[in-house]
């Protein structure tokens, strides 16, 4: 049975603790449902220190077992702290070296935001990529001048490490590891319960090695959680960059700068890959799909998805289909 240790430190952000906490035990309770006993872990919130736990905002939590008392550990989680976490940092030397011993073991370790700094300060992250919360990324550099900090980056993963660099992509990683712990079949379902829309592909969109495809621009998350949220109506840029109390000559060079791309070309995007989703599930016409996606003339729709896949839409349904019958047919033979 697989073991996940949820570390839990006084002034520690609440949901850097019950996120990992509340979608592995979620997950455990719907494998456990499907009778999938094999795929049960086992899950323990482990503190330093004995007795209750004082997080951030006094939420008091009690843990069932110290580092001491922790044996073999596959997965651990290490929260991340309100405020400046370098007291905190300081004051847990024995957390620093369990950590050591633990990686050297082979254990996955996954620091949540400014968790990075104890996986920092014990030598984990030297030579290799990292990220945390935007706020401490200063602090983090100078302290550590020998990990390749990314600053544009909400996860970063080598070498059984990863790093998260906000709440949301906590929460975005946890559907990853719940994709390779329990399958795709039950992270969709945590996915519905969980998220706000489904993930197509939790490894490839979360663990891109494109530093382009993430940011820390808050505001232009926000855009991008709203175009995310409504790009099946009729938007407007003028309208989107009013809503967010931007010109449009603003909110066209923050979206560039922070992704790379603008915000016509992004709600293009989503789109389009939303359209490919419906043509492989879907029986809807392409006109249907057209509007469903926010586009009302279907011919339009067709051009342009024909220029953006050199293939039209019935074209591309036609060869996703083949691909799922094929890979479908090669499972039935080999079963």
């Amino acid at each position: 049975m697989i073991r996940v240790a949820i570390i839990v430190l006084p002034r520690a952000l609440g949901s850097t603790v019950t996120i990992p906490l509340e979608m592995l035990s979620a997950a455990n309770d719907i494998a456990r449902a499907r009778r999938q006993r094999d795929k049960l872990l086992k899950i323990e919130l482990v503190s330093t220190q004995e007795g209750a736990v004082i997080l951030s905002g006094g939420l008091a939590m009690n843990c069932p077992k110290t580092l001491a008392q922790v044996t073999s550990p596959d997965l651990i989680f290490v929260p991340g702290i309100w405020g400046n976490p370098r007291a905190s940092v300081r004051k847990h030397v024995r957390l620093i070296s369990w950590l050591q011993q633990q990686h050297e073991a082979g254990a996955t370790l996954c620091a949540v935001t400014t968790g990075a700094f104890f996986l920092a300060e014990a030598g984990l992250l030297d030579g290799k990529a990292a990220t945390t919360h935007w706020r401490f990324f200063d602090r983090f550099q100078h302290d550590y001048p020998k990990v390749k900090l990314q600053r544009k980056r909400f996860i970063t993963s080598i070498d059984n490490i990863y790093c998260t660099g906000s709440v949301n992509a906590a929460r975005d990683i946890m559907l990853h590891f719940v994709e390779q712990l329990y399958g795709e079949s039950v992270a969709s379902e945590i996915s519905r319960q969980f998220t706000h829309e489904l993930k197509r592909s939790y490894e490839s969109l979360l663990l891109s090695k494109d530093q382009q495809t993430t940011h820390h621009d808050e505001e232009i998350i926000k855009v991008q959680e709203w175009l995310q949220d409504n790009f099946a109506h009729l938007i407007q840029i003028a309208e989107v960059a009013d809503r967010f109390r931007m010109s449009v000559r603003s909110l066209n060079r923050r979206f560039k700068s922070a992704s790379n791309t603008t915000p016509l070309q992004y709600l293009q995007d989503l789109r389009i890959n939303h359209a490919k989703d419906l043509l492989k599930q879907s029986n809807l016409v392409v006109a249907e799909v057209a509007d469903k996606v926010g586009y009302q003339d279907a011919s339009y729709f067709t051009s342009l998805f024909k220029k953006l896949n050199a293939v039209t839409p019935n074209e591309y349904r036609q060869l996703v289909r083949n691909k799922l019958f094929v890979a479908e047919s090669g499972q039935q033979s080999a079963q």
